[in-house]
């Protein structure tokens, strides 16, 4: 156990160093937070409460499931770094080193690795040196993650954003009808996603984004949601803004696109001095990622058409 213990600080130990050289080598680029903890401490713990719960055992047994312990620890430790690992370098954008990482794990059953593997999956098909041909294939593999990731684990709020997430993107590729009748299913994994983690700023940002999509849903759009079903997803503005400005509330300047999303709806409902407000938050905001740097350029457009 003496070793166990040694070789846990040391692979910590090695994980700061190599962070703190990253740091050094980044400069001062911004990490993004996450808002996904470690798993792994937890099974550690409840092990350490089954284990002085139990009666007496001869010698022999005792020291044989003092072995197995070991390697449920030794197996716990493992996956606690690897993640730990992964949502650095996801908060740090390192998405091409993110995606190797795990990409190790794609035929795992473990839901923690699957709905991190989705989530690299689409960025990287995100990325604008991506082909048309290479992106739909990533989109398509994003979402498979995502559905498996499911499959494995109903009570992970992370799994239900990530599967509505990519199963909106492969709409893209099936249709207006696909796209409208999967927008049912995005709502409620929204939804089940917030019920889960109601403190997830960027779950309460995808549904007011669901809600302003289908607030400004085009003529031709509605027309068509209304022959496809008897009642077709329907939103406002005033429900769009409710999340956008509770994920705002939830966690402050967390993402440029809710900013550039609060400047568009109040736009969308005629109040010029706050949208000139978020809009300008939304300009001045660090464009350090493709989406900050398109919301950036969206927010500096709408600005010059206010006046």
């Amino acid at each position: 156990m003496a070793g166990l213990v040694f070789m846990r600080h040391w692979s910590r130990a090695v994980l700061s160093t190599c962070i703190a050289k990253a740091t050094r080598f980044r400069g001062s680029n911004r990490c993004y937070r996450t808002a996904f903890g470690r798993t792994a401490a937890v099974l550690t713990t409840r092990g350490a409460a089954f284990l002085l719960g139990l009666p007496p055992l001869t010698c022999l047994v005792y020291d044989a499931f003092k072995r197995l312990q070991s390697a449920t620890v030794v197996l716990a430790e493992e996956k606690d770094e690897v993640l730990e690992q992964a949502d650095y370098l996801y908060s740090c954008a390192e998405i091409e080193k993110l995606h190797q990482l795990l990409l190790q794990y794609k035929d795992s059953d473990d839901a923690e690795f699957l709905w991190r593997l989705a989530r690299v999956t689409r960025d990287v098909a995100l990325q604008p040196n991506i082909d048309a041909a290479q992106k739909k294939q990533l989109t398509f593999e994003a979402f498979e993650y995502a559905k498996k990731a499911l499959e494995k684990n109903k009570e992970c709020f992370a799994v239900h954003k990530w599967y509505a997430i990519c199963l909106s993107d492969i709409g893209d590729y099936e249709g207006i009808k696909v796209k409208i009748g999967n927008s049912y299913i995005i709502r409620d994994h929204m939804e089940k996603a917030i019920e889960l983690n109601p403190k997830d700023a960027t779950s309460l940002y995808i549904l007011g984004f669901w809600c302003f999509s289908f607030a400004e849903l085009p003529w031709y759009q509605q027309k068509v949601a209304a022959i496809i079903f008897t009642s077709p997803p329907k939103s406002t503005y005033e429900e769009a803004l409710e999340f956008f400005l509770k994920a705002e509330e939830v966690d402050p300047n967390f993402y440029s696109k809710n900013l550039l999303m609060l400047g568009k709806t109040y736009m969308a409902m005629k109040d010029k001095q706050k949208a000139l407000l978020w809009l300008s938050k939304a300009k001045d905001y660090p464009a350090r990622t493709e989406e900050d740097k398109e919301a950036h350029k969206e927010a500096v457009e709408l600005l010059k058409k206010l006046g």
